[in-house]
């Protein structure tokens, strides 16, 4: 019987480990959930807002508010981003030089360009708000990952890829 069929079958042999987490013994995958909990919480933490920032900055990219008629192709409306930008960095180009990405042109794998810097920097904001969400779970997930390798036993590890092998 392979590894896949252990896993479907409901006679499987295999030995689960126990651990104790707060007082309670559990199993190697409710370990790492509790473990990831726990890191996302230090992670986020009273002095940590990065989270909060991340979802406030996709937010207000977003293009809630409606706005004049727009060429066929464009995302209709605009952001709180982009209008309050607009105004407080109202530098025009002579021509629309600068790229930008809105749900529309992502969605048609392609640069918007505009000639105002306002707006240049307000369609840019969901995406920092994106990287900096990005960048916070993959550093909650690799500090979990280690805080858990370090708790359990060597056939309960997650390959985290630092002992030079992949499997």
């Amino acid at each position: 019987m392979n590894e896949y069929e252990q896993l479907i079958s409901n006679d499987s042999t295999k030995k689960i480990n126990t651990y104790i987490y707060g007082g309670r013994a559990v199993d190697n995958e409710t370990l790492f959930i509790c473990i990831a909990t726990e890191e996302a919480c230090k992670h986020f933490g009273i002095k940590d807002y990065s989270g909060v920032l991340a979802i406030v900055l996709v937010l207000a990219g977003q293009p809630l508010i409606p706005t004049r008629a727009k060429p066929m192709g464009t995302t209709r409306g605009t952001s709180i981003a982009s209008l309050v930008l607009r105004a407080l960095v109202n530098v025009n180009f002579k021509e629309a030089i600068l790229p930008t990405l809105t749900n529309q042109s992502i969605k048609n794998f392609r640069f918007s360009m505009t000639i105002n810097l306002g707006a240049f920097v307000g369609r840019w904001i969901p995406q920092l708000g994106i990287t900096l969400a990005a960048y916070d779970v993959i550093r909650i997930s690799a500090s979990s990952v280690v805080h858990y390798n370090k708790l359990v036993k060597n056939e309960d590890r997650i390959n985290d890829a630092t002992t030079g092998s992949f499997g």
